[in-house]
């Protein structure tokens, strides 16, 4: 059995899934070959609905959040059509096997006075400096989301038409950006990037030792900056991605560009982000006005 998950891992490196998506599908393959392991199965042809659910149950005893059962239950209908393709399994046992339903909470999101002071701790004139800011405009000036800002190559930079080009799986996208990041990202390309990025790299940023960034890598610059500029709510990569939306539709814009800006093939994943505006205006009159 680890031979074949092995053979996955293999798969999953030439596949073009997004790297984070690649990563949870081989710790949740890597889990459940485990469990199955401990249970006394000897291979995957065995392996029908029910072990399936108990692994679920297993997981729902180990309190995990619905998300995360969610995403184990997707992972492992990836991994069982893959067994499929290799005549290692008959049938795909996680096919109807239901997700749990899910709170829909709404996501947190910076006030632009926060934004402000979170973009302003970026402050320093050495080349670690310069790129972080760099960085961290580009996010909130575009909304795009982590695993496209390090996917980024220098290529995908267009700075006389003010824009840049993002690509998800097999889709890609144009996106406009803002006079403050178009500056940060020409001082960055013009007199940090040249001299510490490797002389084959097309990364767009790269780190200290001039390869691509990583995902733990910029979520480490993102707390840093959280630190330095005092802010108490809990910030991740993502967060300036949600305060893009929402800022962008307080101040009018049309909901269907943002959508085409955010990537979302769905226009609910971007409705939600007016749920937020309505709940901030909710909370603003609350406050403010005398009879409420």
């Amino acid at each position: 059995m680890l031979e074949i998950l092995q053979k996955y891992k293999r798969h999953l490196g030439s596949d073009k899934l997004l790297g984070n998506t690649k990563s949870a599908y081989i710790s949740d393959a890597s889990h459940f070959t485990r469990y199955l392991m401990d249970k006394g199965y000897a291979d995957f042809l065995s392996v029908d609905k029910k072990a399936v659910n108990a692994f679920v149950s297993r997981l729902e005893q180990e309190r995990k959040a619905a998300s995360t059962i969610a995403r184990y239950i997707a992972s492992l209908r990836h991994f069982f059509a893959f067994l499929m393709e290799i005549n290692a399994a008959e049938k795909n046992p996680a096919t109807r096997i239901k997700p749990p339903k899910q709170e829909k909470t709404l996501p947190e999101i910076l006030t632009t006075e926060e934004v402000s002071r979170f973009l302003e701790a970026t402050y320093g004139t050495d080349p670690k400096s310069i790129r972080d800011k760099t960085m961290l405009e580009l996010l909130y000036a575009t909304g795009i989301r982590v695993s496209e800002l390090i996917d980024l190559n220098v290529d995908d930079v267009n700075l006389g038409a003010d824009y840049i080009k993002c690509r998800k799986q097999q889709e890609e996208r144009i996106v406009p950006v803002g006079r403050l990041a178009l500056s940060a990202l020409e001082t960055y390309l013009s007199y940090v990037r040249v001299k510490i990025a490797e002389p084959q790299e097309q990364a767009l940023f790269v780190n200290m030792s001039g390869k691509r960034m990583t995902r733990q890598g910029f979520w480490k610059i993102v707390k840093f900056y959280a630190d330095r500029a005092g802010i108490e709510k809990p910030i991740t990569p993502h967060t300036l991605r949600h305060s893009f939306a929402t800022h962008l539709l307080e101040n009018g814009a049309d909901i269907h560009a943002v959508q085409m800006m955010m990537g979302h093939a769905d226009i609910s994943s971007t409705q939600v982000y007016e749920k937020v505006m309505k709940n901030k205006l909710h909370d603003v009159y609350q406050k403010a006005h005398p009879r409420a």
